[in-house]
């Protein structure tokens, strides 16, 4: 079959092109007429897409002479559903069939399905955790109403043990051996499937929630038009950046000073359009970008909040800290502690090491990827990129 559909393409292009086949025609083969029903036009289109199935039809029939009926093949094809509008493997498919899209809604497996539901939860709460952890999570959850979907990924391996928690039993749980957020997300968070939710909110495991509120965070959110952002941190809870740094005379900043000579642009990271990767929060829109661009190898995200400004525009107007509503960042070295001891170094020592080659991946890849894009443009890369 393969050897006669190449044929056939073959001189349905010469018939096209003009050139002819003295040695190699319909004649000479003897094709039945009832051969070409059987050949999937889907196939021809896909291979010789700058055609219409209809020309090649029309080719077909002008061949065929008296032999055949280019309206038996008509009523053939209107038999087969393609649709080149539907989602990508969907094409054979009734577009009024298409489901694209989903979510984490749990379902009972007896009654009506429009009874499932007694809510449907507006926003996604994610946390990468440990059960060590429990008791700071438990904290957190708490936070957090049932306009939320609760979300664990378990990089410790434990997940039954979480039922302790009224919460817990609704929760989704996902399970990976010594994985991270980013690579969680990468894998379970596709944009199609969180669909459904406004905001994703993408936490660590070791944040302190006791002056955080869920409901008046969005409210601010929404009133200052952020598409990414995160609470505040305690300044004095550790080492990070100034941008982050909470403000007490403020309900949101979207801008900061830093040290000299780190901001070569007042609308560039550090100083804006920028939040750590520690508490980010995405709006629907921001995240499907922010998606694509997280790497599939590299997994701690080194890099990527100087990059999350790629995503929306202006970002220095659509990324900021919400300062009303701020968190503790206790910097719990849990996950560093899941590494492996080599060479002699300490587990979170190669941790550290790994999370530092990312960074510079992160960064080569996307100076790398700009300026081809560019380059293939005809025109001149711009000065800014996303390295600091």
């Amino acid at each position: 079959m393969r050897l006669l559909v190449t044929t056939f393409i073959g001189v349905v292009f010469g018939f096209f092109l003009g050139v002819s086949f003295p040695t190699l025609s319909l004649t000479k083969l003897n094709l039945p007429s009832s051969l070409f029903p059987s050949i999937d036009l889907t196939y021809i289109e896909d291979k010789y897409s700058g055609l219409s199935t209809q020309a090649l039809l029309n080719a077909w029939s002008s061949l065929q002479g008296k032999s055949g009926s280019a309206t038996e093949i008509n009523e053939f094809n209107e038999s087969r559903i393609w649709v080149p509008t539907n989602p990508r493997g969907a094409e054979r498919l009734p577009p009024g069939i298409v489901v694209s899209e989903s979510d984490f809604y749990l379902r009972r497996l007896w009654g009506l399905p429009e009874d499932d539901l007694k809510i449907r939860p507006k926003y996604l709460v994610t946390f990468t955790v440990g059960y060590d952890q429990r008791k700071n999570i438990d904290a957190a959850v708490k936070k957090f109403s049932e306009d939320f979907t609760i979300m664990l990924f378990h990089y410790d391996g434990r997940t039954t043990e979480w039922d302790e928690y009224e919460w817990s039993k609704t929760a989704i749980h996902i399970s990976a051996p010594k994985q991270t957020k980013w690579w969680y997300a990468k894998r379970f968070l596709h944009p199609d499937i969180v669909a459904v939710y406004d905001y994703i909110f993408i936490w660590d495991e070791d944040l302190g929630v006791e002056h955080f509120n869920a409901e008046k965070y969005l409210r601010l959110v929404k009133k200052h038009g952020l598409e990414i952002s995160q609470p505040g941190l305690e300044p004095n809870s550790g080492l990070t950046w100034q941008m982050t740094k909470r403000r007490g005379d403020s309900e949101v900043h979207k801008d900061t000073e830093e040290k000299p000579g780190w901001c070569t642009d007042p609308h560039l990271p550090p100083c804006a359009a920028f939040v750590e990767i520690m508490a980010p929060v995405f709006s629907r829109n921001a995240w499907r970008c922010v998606w694509h661009m997280i790497q599939n190898d590299l997994v701690h995200g080194w890099g990527l909040d100087f990059a999350l400004r790629k995503c929306v525009e202006p970002a220095h107007e659509k990324i900021g800290v919400v300062d009303a509503q701020w968190i503790v960042h206790q910097s719990v070295p849990s996950l560093g502690n899941q590494g492996k001891s080599e060479t002699g170094k300490a587990p979170w020592e190669g941790v550290r090491e790994r999370c530092r080659k990312e960074w510079t991946m992160f960064q080569e890849r996307m100076t790398s990827a700009e300026r081809a894009y560019y380059v293939a443009l005809g025109v001149d890369p711009p000065n800014s990129t996303i390295v600091h």
